[in-house]
């Protein structure tokens, strides 16, 4: 029996894509390569620049700067980049990745455009993909400079062979709306055209194995293919029993935890966003999961994955950091005197975060033995340079995976002071095989990205 990427378990509704199993596909042709995949990661809020950012350290702790003030004054305030490539010599925040020295690169000196009339926030989080200057968002009558989000391109050119050519993750936990959507989505169709993301586990295991997403849910998947996962392990060589064997705990173990979950919100009787009672880490690393599970089955290549909503004045349960829920937004208001050092602790949970799948990364493999970082590439940034001072420049940004090799990593990559963060997306998208020559207001890529 020869079997392609798109084979599947199917009981009464309930769909499992495999992963790549060599023994039943045959051969792999010669030189074929898996998927590239891209994954990126947005943390809310901006970042603690003395324990992230090489060199400020001893930088003078930022007071509060409303609105798009801050970069008003940015050439006098800011520390000039001399632009270069060095080694990277992890920071305080940075410490999650020092297993992973190899496999990520800092890039810094990067701004972005603005265009005023809407809260920096909400401008922060739905414009940090589409990177539309003002002239552009003018030009063509726009009211907010959110046009196609990069993810959207990017799925338009390599997605169409996928169930789904771009996957939305949210990790925003509560219950209720509280701000509008500009804060709690990255991914946009167009101008006004939200592509919105999936904040429950359950939704988003629906919508990766249900034909019919968001319809009532099959209790135990896992039981109810057993049979059919025993009978097809009798086709499959030792390798590949094995893999199909994680495959199946992975299900399994994804089930438990979405069912423990749940029973957790229903017991806090949650009816407005006050307490996010849900542990962060244990939901993040849920829907990491889930996402990465949607690129083992070749589901999508591309996803965006929000860590946190912009703003959102609710406390949230940072569980082993503080002994009770905290408001990540107003911390970083306070950062003078010991407050960067509390905050900094969140920043610290969500580098622990990004080190996870990263790991999860390394340790799934490709047809080709390869793993799947080996194959992607994975990036982890703000779309505020400060929390305090709210500004649009000096943005935080690491990227990881090689994607085939293109990218040579351990570095620090400095670019001059200013470069457009469009410009960024636009190496991204040629990275990932995109033959476009400018993406939104960018004016250049970043060459030093390339080995």
């Amino acid at each position: 029996m020869s079997l392609t990427r798109r084979n599947f378990l199917k009981v009464n509704g309930a769909v499992l894509t495999l992963p790549f199993m060599p023994s039943l596909a045959g051969e792999i042709k010669k030189g074929e390569k898996p998927a590239k995949k891209l994954a990126m990661m947005y943390i809310p809020n901006g970042i603690v620049r003395r324990g992230f950012f090489p060199g400020e350290e001893e930088a003078t702790l930022p007071g509060f700067v409303g609105g798009f003030n801050a970069d008003k004054t940015k050439n006098k305030v800011r520390k000039q980049n001399t632009p270069g490539i060095h080694k990277l010599e992890f920071t305080s925040t940075q410490q999650p990745l020092k297993e992973h020295h190899k496999d990520v690169t800092l890039v810094t000196g990067m701004d972005r455009t603005f265009k005023n009339g809407q809260d920096v926030h909400a401008q922060g989080a739905s414009c940090y993909l589409t990177s539309v200057s003002p002239e552009q968002a003018a030009e063509k009558g726009w009211k907010y400079p959110n046009g196609r989000s990069l993810d959207q391109v990017i799925g338009d050119r390599v997605g169409r062979g996928n169930i789904l050519k771009t996957l939305e993750i949210s990790c925003n936990g509560f219950a209720k709306p509280k701000e509008d959507i500009y804060f709690n989505n990255i991914s946009w169709y167009g101008p006004g055209k939200i592509a919105p993301s999936i904040k429950d586990p359950q939704k988003l295991y629906e919508r990766l194995f249900m034909a019919d997403s968001y319809q009532s849910h099959l209790t135990e998947v896992t039981d109810l293919v057993l049979e059919d996962a025993k009978s097809l392990s009798r086709k499959l060589g030792n390798e590949d029993k094995q893999t199909l064997n994680e495959f199946m705990e992975m299900i399994r173990n994804i089930e438990i935890r979405i069912a423990r979950q749940k029973k957790m919100i229903n017991d806090a009787d949650i009816r407005i966003p006050k307490n996010e009672i849900l542990p962060r880490g244990e939901y993040i690393k849920l829907q990491a999961d889930l996402m990465l599970l949607a690129f083992q089955m070749g589901i999508t290549n591309i996803s965006t994955f929000m860590i946190g909503p912009e703003r959102w004045d609710a406390t949230l349960l940072y569980e082993g950091v503080f002994p009770k829920p905290v408001q990540h937004h107003n911390m970083t208001h306070n950062q003078k005197g010991n407050g960067w050092k509390e905050l900094q602790k969140i920043d610290i949970f969500h580098m622990e975060q990004y080190a996870y799948v990263i790991s999860r990364m390394k340790e799934i493999k490709e047809a080709d033995g390869s793993s799947m970082l080996d194959n992607s590439l994975v990036t982890y940034g703000a779309a505020l340079g400060d929390g305090a001072t709210h500004q649009f420049f000096d943005l935080p940004f690491m990227i990881a995976g090689k994607g085939q090799d293109q990218i040579k990593q351990g570095r620090f990559i400095q670019c001059k002071s200013g470069t457009l963060n469009s410009n960024m997306w636009l190496s991204l998208a040629k990275l990932m095989g995109v033959e476009i020559d400018s993406f939104a207001d960018s004016n250049d890529v970043i060459s030093d990205l390339w080995t």
